[in-house]
């Protein structure tokens, strides 16, 4: 579908791409990788015809429709956010428009009958025009529209009272959410996204990551998020040294074969430097006597002609040391009943978090709920309303903040303001933990203020690290990290012999460091032990089964550790992520009596599920017919929502039952 053919591109004397030629497929799914400055963002607006080449071309099949996201994009409209997201059905707002002046035109008509020839030929153009225009506004079904769009702003965290607010109040973050709301509408046949997860929250990532597996489209995708790449891509497409190569398979399928292509490299680079230095020694042999000099220059050019392996630049090993921490008591963080309101607007009641010595626990919720204003409460940035927060004893917290540009001195170098902020720490060790975060002697001599987004994180992380502190507070330390920044830091955290409490939307992040997830929602805190995989088999499984009297052997059967196996359906094509039981473990014995009540609960379950998927394929078909915005559209939608959630949950436990009884 796109075909790259011998593209070249330089900026100066920097080669960008060098005669690079690759084709993708329409519904391939790309993850393009490369160091920063690779040329992953150019590629992606060649591609988009943003940028002219030098030489060669790109080739895309005349019908298909592809659709570019960039990392930042200015939306100016008038528009509120629901009809500006609507707007992606562009022909169907256009008729919509169409529609509603007309419809002026025939109430003038109405009110104002002329009696002339004119008058009655412009009146029957217009009752025409508007004939048309309903049957073409019939033919694209504007109440599944309306579902669609309604469906895809909620799965990217919009609130439905937010859907009137006009578009031009919201932040940046925000109106990129837009922006990919109204993408993923128009149903393209090829996306190039740059870096989209970078404004949703962990939520709206993992309701993105579902809808981009239940859509039949290919994509060209740069992201930094490793779970992402690994859950999405069938292929990776790496940039490195102006080239291009396509690997078949994940992410990390990719980066264990790129290791494999990286020994053979420095195998031939080094086999290539001996023979290099062996011929170079004969010429300088031969040069020494006259009947060998025509023989020694046939060498020299011989040498020339070689073609040399170039080495893509070293990745540094990293140690990182940090000093030991104070040890604290045993109850490190203990936060009572806390609630925190806005003017009129409560953001969140009864937060209760209990955290001890050397644990990690991540906080997770979806932008809003009140995450960053829970940590500047504990952290004494901003005033205790309501309940009680306390330290433990010998605690010495640290806060990360979210925005690094607030806490760092922009005028001021990278060593100046570790130095200010850790007066104690001598420069010997600021350094050496500066360059373990992949800062060299020159770059710890620049302003802050030049610094890229990931580039004052790193500076903050390192500013929090030699604090001596014994509790770490960070509020999205992932921001703005490409993988192998994030790797550095995932390195220094878990080798990090204190207490951490942590936000990150960065779902492999969460699942390395996490030894327990706490949820906040506006009514209050809910603890989950383990990983975030654990956090979200218990959100999926354990709280919707509703398997009264076998919770105790469904849990024995299902491993939260295996969490990710998906299991199909016999009965139908639903699909849940579940778990699978442990090689090892026994599953319980059930005698006759509990066999024939479970079977007996399963001949309900499939009626049910039956008469469910009936009222829903029902529920379904009934748009086509309704208003949006009517109470009896409002009502069939609400009802569409209740059944898909009672299917979801009988499924489920109809597939708990059958485990138990296979």
């Amino acid at each position: 579908m796109i075909h790259l053919k011998n593209i070249s591109l330089s900026y100066g004397e920097q080669v960008i791409f060098k005669d690079i030629t690759c084709t993708i497929d329409q519904h391939q799914r790309v993850g393009l990788v490369g160091r920063n400055g690779s040329g992953k963002s150019t590629l992606l607006k060649v591609i988009a015809g943003m940028i002219s080449l030098d030489e060669g071309s790109v080739q895309i099949a005349g019908s298909k429709k592809i659709a570019y996201m960039p990392q930042e994009v200015v939306l100016e409209s008038q528009k509120n956010i629901f009809d500006e997201a609507l707007s992606a059905f562009g022909d169907l707002t256009k008729l919509q428009t169409e529609a509603q002046m007309l419809e002026k035109q025939i109430d003038q008509l109405a009110t104002h009958q002329g009696t002339t020839a004119d008058d009655h030929e412009q009146a029957t153009r217009i009752l025409e025009r508007y004939a048309q225009v309903s049957q073409e506004l019939e033919s694209h079904n504007p109440n599944q529209a309306a579902v669609q769009t309604e469906h895809v702003l909620l799965g990217l965290g919009f609130k439905t009272e937010q859907f009137t607010q006009p578009t031009n109040q919201l932040s940046v973050g925000w109106k990129m959410r837009l922006v990919l709301a109204k993408l993923l509408l128009i149903r393209a046949d090829f996306y190039l996204f740059d870096e989209p997860t970078n404004h949703l929250d962990i939520v709206a990532k993992d309701w993105f990551l579902s809808f981009l597996k239940g859509h039949d489209c290919g994509f060209l995708l740069v992201c930094h998020d490793r779970f992402f790449l690994d859950q999405v891509c069938t292929h990776i497409l790496e940039i490195e040294l102006g080239k291009a190569t396509l690997f078949r398979g994940s992410f990390s399928a990719y980066e264990q074969h790129k290791e494999l292509v990286m020994q053979q490299l420095y195998a031939s680079y080094e086999q290539q430097q001996r023979e290099i230095k062996l011929k170079e020694a004969t010429i300088n042999r031969f040069r020494a006597k006259a009947s060998k000099a025509t023989m020694a220059q046939s060498m020299i050019k011989a040498l020339d002609k070689i073609e040399r392996i170039t080495l893509p630049p070293s990745v540094k090993t990293i140690t990182i040391s940090l000093p030991t921490p104070p040890r604290s008591g045993k109850t490190v963080l203990e936060v009572k009943n806390v609630a925190y309101t806005f003017g009129n607007k409560t953001i969140f009641t009864n937060a209760n978090v209990h955290i001890e010595r050397s644990e990690k626990v991540a906080l997770v919720a979806p932008n809003g709920v009140g995450k960053t204003t829970l940590f500047n409460v504990i952290a004494g940035k901003l005033p205790l309303q309501k309940g009680t927060v306390a330290l433990g004893s010998q605690v010495i917290p640290a806060l990360f903040a979210q925005d690094q540009t607030k806490v760092l001195e922009g005028k001021k170098t990278v060593l100046q303001n570790i130095q200010e902020q850790c007066p104690k720490v001598r420069e010997e060790s600021i350094r050496s933990l500066l360059g373990s975060f992949l800062f060299g002697a020159e770059e710890i001599q620049k302003p802050v203020a030049v610094l890229s987004g990931g580039e004052k994180n790193r500076v903050g992380m390192v500013c929090v690290l030699l604090q001596q502190a014994n509790l770490l507070l960070l509020d999205e330390p992932t921001n703005n990290l490409d993988i192998p920044s994030k790797e550095i830091l995932l390195k220094a955290l878990l080798n990090f012999e204190g207490t951490i409490f942590f936000v990150s939307h960065d779902h492999d992040f969460i699942n390395r460091l996490a030894t327990r997830i706490i949820e906040l929602s506006h009514q209050g805190t809910a603890s989950y032990h383990g990983n975030y995989q654990d956090y979200l088999y218990h959100k999926q499984h354990i709280s919707m089964l509703g398997l009264a009297g076998h919770a105790s052997e469904i849990r024995s059967v299902f491993s939260p550790h295996e969490a990710s196996k998906t299991m199909l359906s016999s009965r139908t094509e639903h699909q849940a992520t579940t778990a699978a039981a442990p090689a090892q473990t026994k599953k319980p014995e059930i005698d006759g009596k509990k066999t024939f009540e479970l079977r007996k609960q399963s001949q309900k379950l499939e009626a049910t599920i039956d008469k469910l998927e009936q009222e829903i394929a029902t529920l379904e078909e009934s748009f086509a017919k309704i208003s949006y915005g009517t109470p009896e559209f409002d009502h069939a939608k609400k009802r569409l929502q209740e059944c898909k959630q009672k299917l979801d949950a009988a499924l489920q436990e109809w597939e708990a039952i059958q485990e138990l009884l296979s």
